[in-house]
């Protein structure tokens, strides 16, 4: 989708932090741009900053677990700028914490929004997409913690893998159609997710106040950084953008990932039984529709630098 002038877009999570990241770069690239969010004081507060352009943006209030919702929005945004070509389905939560102390609630609050945010967009959107037959394209945020696991994040790291699945899968699924398919994998960002977290969470998910311990019984470390040296959501949404319009399988933010990604995929390999393959067996798995590799993941482009202005 490298022409990006005077399509829509669809942005959950859109009134701050990447989403709203992502809805500057759209606007300044000559899109329409629907930002989507469950927190009214934040969309109030987005506007404020494309009131000094003539940017068309459009604010929706949506809580992404609410598939009512979801459909109201849709033709909200559909009434005022037509049909979506781009859905940026990036609204989520972070949910921090052993799952050794982790609760149901804690579990439902993050699949609710993590995982089913992501599907009920999909559900709402991909079909008016096919519906409309124009060149569309589809992200979905995971997190670097979606391809690599990390410790006290076990609930987080569940959903965004999930999504990398779902990502791929549809990409696959919808290879050779007008519909690109991206997984967004965002590292450190300026953004303020762990405070919206609490924020919009609902009571009836709410838990008990307990004590803060780890996975040892002990009361977990507190980790001292300086947060301007995170990424800045604008340069997040030129990364998104672009990734867009190559049509990239995977977008990433952070090159200091990379050895990460390596050893995790060494592991995999070094796993792999050191044998001859089974040929009957690989038959019946290409009779499947899945092949011993996927080539959608050839066609991911290497990229070289950052995006420019």
């Amino acid at each position: 989708m490298k022409e990006v002038r005077g399509k829509t877009a669809f942005i959950t999570g859109g009134a701050s932090g990447m989403g709203l990241g992502m809805a500057k770069a759209f606007a300044e690239a000559g899109m329409k741009v629907v930002i989507a969010d469950i927190r009214q004081q934040a969309l109030d507060e987005a506007m404020a900053e494309f009131a000094h352009t003539n940017f068309a943006v459009h604010p929706i209030r949506l809580d992404v677990t609410d598939r009512d919702g979801w459909s109201k929005a849709a033709e909200e945004a559909e009434a005022i700028f037509g049909h979506i070509h781009v859905l940026a389905l990036n609204a989520g939560v972070g949910i921090a914490g052993p799952m050794a102390t982790s609760t149901f609630k804690d579990w439902d609050f993050n699949i609710q929004v993590n995982i089913y945010g992501v599907v009920n967009g999909l559900v709402t959107f991909l079909p008016r997409m096919q519906a409309h037959g124009e060149e569309c394209h589809i992200v979905a945020t995971s997190s670097t913690g979606g391809f690599s696991a990390v410790g006290t994040a076990g609930l987080y790291c569940t959903a965004k893998f999930a999504i990398s699945g779902m990502m791929e899968a549809l990409a696959t699924e919808l290879e050779g159609t007008p519909i690109g398919v991206s997984c967004f994998y965002p590292g450190p960002v300026q953004t303020n997710l762990g405070a919206t977290t609490g924020e919009v969470r609902p009571e009836h998910l709410q838990n008990e106040p307990q004590p803060e311990v780890g996975p040892d019984g002990r009361p977990p470390r507190n980790f001292t950084f300086d947060p301007s040296v995170f990424m800045s959501k604008e340069e997040v949404g030129k990364r998104v953008l672009r990734g867009i319009r190559r049509g990239d399988l995977f977008i990433m933010t952070h090159p200091e990932f990379a050895p990460g990604i390596k050893a995790r995929n060494d592991a995999l390999l070094r796993a792999q039984p050191v044998e001859p393959i089974n040929q009957q067996r690989a038959d019946v798995v290409k009779l499947f529709g899945t092949l011993l590799y996927n080539p959608i993941y050839d066609k991911q482009q290497v990229l070289d630098g950052p995006p420019l202005d």
